[in-house]
């Protein structure tokens, strides 16, 4: 019997490496996760000795299967800068997602801006070009020597294959800006963008390990973490939802023309249109509360608990881009216990989904047919309790890795020169789908009004609380 055709599928995340085999039917014939942490920097070297050990791992595992690999796909967090020179090497640290530190530079960079440009609006502590020119500022002469500006999963390739691109998704923001670079006195930074379909280049011979034996094999330019998972839980469709549920949350509406909404990211995905984007804190909010001692096991079905949780314990990005807000629990009393805060937990980041939701609804004029649930927030209990808060159907596939199955299906899609539709029909099996109570979403949207009236309320503490004392 013949061997079917691997990819070696690749998801660099916030708090893992993960990378496995998966073959032409989607199986994930090996899987390997090494844990790691990140906080506002990062060597981009940790990432390519965390590749290389995994895939040592995975060709003693299951030799066949890496003997079979005919494409290598990686998606990787977004929103992190990695500087190269003009030869390829790293100038400094990766700035990752979490990393506010721009925000002393936007005072000056928005009055050098032009109010019309198109990118004013996005401009945060977060934007790609505010922390460049904070970079001008605090690090010149790194910037003096800086070539190219690309994402983490780019660097990964650029070790693989020698090249330097990243992605029209991934470096959406960099590339919408790339006009106010010079005029701002920055370089030229943006590299060559790809469709993540397309193939950066071949494995270059000599690399060491069990990479060496994959000399010659494609690399795709992929996208994003965010992207991959979509495809992977097979709602890379117009029309449905999504929510990654891992060490963020990012929940969006695709829809097949742009459209604008406050707070919210809209971003071309290769044709679809993606309207939403990543909140700050996700399935990490129950780490939190497990190391404070609590447990946090999936809650039953049960009505919403009279108990307010906002979120943003490290800041926020979407819907509000404030690194300065902080969290807080409104409501509680001596009857509430532990179980009454894990759901409180769960339920008010569903709140922060339900506004992401109703304001890419509101925009786009359509209504989410359904919500496609993964990542480690992707727990029955918590699917139930957010079908109830969004009053939309909520559906769990049966992968639970669905950002390497999305980088299976790109890679698979691109050796075959199929659509990614006709892929995500063969290999997304749907495992579970939870309806809306229509009782409890009533009672959920009156809470939202209040969760929307405490935020108003609390910001203006948070601040206060988060500045220098």
């Amino acid at each position: 019997m013949t061997m079917q055709a691997t990819v070696l599928a690749v998801d660099l995340g916030g708090s893992s490496l993960r990378c496995a085999l998966v073959d032409r039917s989607g199986k994930l014939r090996a899987l390997h996760a090494a844990p790691h942490r990140s906080a506002e920097e990062a060597d981009p070297e940790t990432w390519w000795q965390g590749l290389l050990a995994g895939a040592a791992v995975l060709r003693r595992e299951d030799a066949e299967g890496f003997a079979a690999v005919r494409a290598i796909a990686i998606s990787a967090f977004t929103r992190s800068l990695v500087l190269l020179d003009a030869t390829g090497n790293v100038l400094r640290p990766a700035i990752l997602w979490s990393d506010t530190r721009a925000e002393a530079a936007l005072p000056a960079l928005r009055a050098l801006m032009p109010a019309t440009h198109a990118e004013a609006a996005e401009i945060n502590a977060f934007h790609p070009l505010a922390r460049l020119f904070w970079l001008a500022q605090t690090e010149p002469a790194v910037m003096v020597r800086a070539f190219a500006a690309i994402e983490p999963k780019d660097e990964l390739n650029r070790r693989l294959t020698g090249v330097v691109a990243s992605d029209r998704i991934s470096s959406a923001r960099l590339a919408a800006a790339a006009d106010l670079l010079r005029p701002l006195g920055l370089p030229p930074l943006l590299p060559p963008l790809r469709r993540p379909v397309e193939v950066v280049g071949p494995v270059s011979a000599g690399l060491p390990g069990a990479l060496g034996a994959l000399a010659g094999v494609p690399v795709l330019a992929m996208a994003n973490d965010t992207w991959a998972a979509v495809t992977g839980l097979g709602a890379m469709r117009a029309g449905l939802a999504y929510c990654i549920s891992g060490t963020t949350e990012v929940l969006g509406l695709l829809h097949d023309a742009p459209a604008r909404a406050e707070g919210l990211l809209t971003v071309d995905w290769d044709g679809l249109w993606q309207l939403g984007g990543p909140s700050q804190l996700g399935a990490d909010a129950l780490a939190w509360l497990r190391g404070l001692g609590v447990a946090t096991a999936d809650p039953p079905s049960g009505d919403p608990v009279p108990i307010l949780f906002l979120p943003s314990l490290a800041g926020e990005r979407v819907p509000h881009w404030d690194p300065a807000l902080r969290g807080a629990f409104l409501g509680l009393s001596r009857t509430h216990g532990t179980a009454d805060l894990v759901r409180a937990v769960m339920q008010g980041i569903a709140l922060n989904n339900l506004t992401v939701l109703q304001r890419a609804e509101a925009a786009t004029g359509r209504h989410a047919g359904e919500l496609r649930l993964g990542g480690g927030g992707g727990t029955p209990g918590w699917a139930r309790i957010r079908a109830d808060v969004l009053g939309r159907p909520v559906v769990l596939t049966g992968c639970p890795e669905p950002g390497l199955l999305g980088c299976a299906i790109t890679a698979f899609a691109a050796l075959e020169g199929a659509p990614l539709a006709k892929l995500q029909d063969e290999l997304v099996r749907p495992a579970a789908r939870f309806e809306p109570d229509p009782v409890r979403h009533a009672a959920a949207l009156r809470l939202h009004a209040l969760f929307r009236q405490a935020e108003a309320a609390v910001a203006p503490i948070s601040r206060a609380l988060a500045g220098p004392a």
